[in-house]
């Protein structure tokens, strides 16, 4: 089945808006679905190149149980020509990834944002969330705080004398449902060179899904900051900080 770009105008409510690329290539990014089950996650990123102007989009299907993308994954397209809009990229990349947003009835189970935390939020902290898993007023449970730790590292040799320094990061939950914890849910063993000169990162929302029995997950949105050809790039990485065992879908 083809995608129908007018498919993609209901979804605007769930568009993260991440910036403009007028300096540095911030990217846009949605949350396509969970699969039925809770153990997949899709998304999609998009905009306009920083330097060449082309433009790009992605969709990223992470399997949460081993937080890694599945077979054949990512799906990328790159228009390299002039004249070409992100809509037709997103358009090609969308049928790209057609089967397998089917097969996983992505659309089926739509993310719900339970905080978002935009680059564009002058007030915001880049690095802390705070918030409940339950979206209900009156407020159900107590709330969650993850914080994004970084650690700075030397650059590799592709990034000499682009950046002084590059950095991995970890997520830890300092309280759950309200109460003191300190629980790492993430640790970069090192820092993948998909992440370009990176320099730093944004903790930028939290997605939750659920399955039919009533189980939740979560997955953290974090943007990954580099080194750009007119300022920081920005591209966005899935992170599970709440998964579930198969015999809880």
């Amino acid at each position: 089945m083809k995608w129908s770009l007018r498919s993609s105008i209901p979804a605007c409510a769930a568009i993260f808006f991440a910036g403009s690329a007028s300096a540095g290539d911030i990217a846009s990014m949605r949350s396509i679905g969970f699969s039925s089950d809770g153990q997949t996650f899709a998304y999609e990123e998009y905009g306009v190149q920083d330097g060449s102007g082309f433009p790009y989009a992605n969709i990223y299907v992470l399997d949460l149980s081993k937080d890694t993308f599945l077979p054949g994954t990512p799906f990328r397209v790159r228009l390299e020509n002039e004249g070409a809009s992100v809509a037709k990229a997103r358009w090609q990349v969308r049928n790209d990834a057609d089967v397998m947003i089917e097969t996983h009835e992505f659309v089926n189970h739509p993310a719900e944002i339970l905080a978002y935390n935009p680059i564009t939020d002058v007030d915001g902290d880049a690095h802390r969330i705070r918030y409940r898993s339950v979206s209900a007023l009156p407020a159900i449970g107590e709330p969650n705080t993850l914080v994004l730790e970084e650690s700075p590292e030397p650059p590799d040799t592709a990034c000499e004398g682009i950046v002084e320094r590059t950095a991995s990061f970890r997520l830890r939950f300092t309280e759950r449902d309200g109460k003191p914890v300190s629980q790492v849910v993430h640790d970069d063993e090192h820092v993948p060179a998909s992440r370009r000169c990176v320099t730093s990162y944004r903790l930028g929302g939290i997605m939750s899904g659920t399955t039919p029995r009533g189980a939740k997950v979560e997955v953290a949105m974090v943007l990954v900051l580099s080194a750009g050809f007119e300022g920081p790039d920005g591209r966005w990485i899935a992170v599970p900080i709440k998964t579930i065992s198969p015999d809880l879908q």
